[in-house]
């Protein structure tokens, strides 16, 4: 549907204002304040949005003077970002459900309320299955979390949902702050988890194990002809991924042997693993520092 991931965000912050207005209508309508808390999730839906499409304009800069392996880590400033303004909005909703426990209101056109969340719901869980694929190809956090974002938002509206059909059927007016406690409490623990998750990316994690299974795969076959690895290091930078190791070859080797075999891996893994940046150093295996813990074994890598 769209090339780059910026396309995706547009389609977002387009389903953020849809859903922010049909949401807001619900809670005009009914005066629920589960409605409410759901409206207010869309609006922070609709600023993470915004956020998103500006840093993914940045970490679409290609490398310069003063940021030599690009600006791709400019995308966890946007996870980031959303995460706190989850935890915003999940406040903002928890202050305004303890007023109204003291001070309950009656609910009223409780079916109209919950058949213009439902549409709202349908828009986002659309949107959300889009850029979690989008995601997956174009290797994205910013649109990872949106999309994630998105999928809270449809399980909160159902909560809500949930809840004012309780209130229609026993009457009991306090079902719906208590609703939106829950509803607060959730989107309070989808923003500590983002916020976790950006933390240890920007502390430079690894690369996700189905993209380290894949470099297993492809290094293996060489020990057969007598290659040795050691030193594996990976890295995620936003859409990017850092791979080093040291190959080992007999010393006897011509540096333009050498030299086409670093070229031949370093190509099969950025062809594997698109996005990736991959630097080999050649080292002879006869040198003993080099021979030592230069296996393929995962333990001997991973700690290497």
């Amino acid at each position: 549907m769209f090339r780059t991931a910026r396309g995706y965000v547009s389609l977002s912050i387009g389903a953020a204002l849809a859903t922010m207005a049909l949401k807001i209508w619900s809670f005009q309508v009914t005066g629920s304040l589960g409605l409410f808390s759901d409206a207010a999730e869309s609006s922070v839906n609709l600023v993470a949005a915004l956020i998103a499409f500006w840093m993914l304009t940045l970490a679409s800069r290609p490398p310069d003077h003063d940021h030599a392996f690009g600006h791709t880590k400019a995308e966890y400033f946007s996870s980031a970002l959303e995460g706190f303004l989850i935890l915003l909005a999940a406040v903002t909703i928890a202050i305004s459900a303890g007023s109204r426990f003291f001070n309950p209101q009656d609910i009223v056109n409780v079916s109209e309320g919950i058949g213009i969340s439902i549409i709202a719901a349908g828009i986002n869980a659309g949107v959300a299955w889009i850029l979690l694929r989008a995601s997956r190809r174009l290797r994205s956090i910013s649109l990872r979390a949106d999309a994630h974002h998105l999928l809270t938002d449809v399980w909160t509206t159902v909560g809500v949902a949930g809840g004012l059909i309780l209130v229609k059927l026993t009457g009991w007016q306090l079902l719906d702050p208590l609703m939106a406690v829950v509803v607060a409490l959730h989107i309070a623990w989808v923003g500590i988890k983002l916020v976790l998750e950006t933390t240890n990316a920007l502390m430079d994690g690894v690369i996700p194990e189905q993209d380290q299974e894949t470099v297993w795969e492809i290094l293996n076959p060489y020990q057969e002809q007598g290659i040795r690895f050691h030193a594996l290091r990976t890295r995620l930078a936003g859409a990017r991924s850092f791979i080093s190791f040291h190959v080992l070859v007999p010393g006897d080797w011509s540096v333009k042997r050498g030299h086409d075999l670093c070229e031949e891996l370093e190509q099969s893994l950025m062809h594997a693993l698109p996005g990736a940046h991959v630097m080999t150093h050649l080292e002879p295996i006869e040198d003993p520092v080099s021979w030592k813990d230069a296996s393929l074994d995962r333990a001997v890598l991973e700690d290497s």
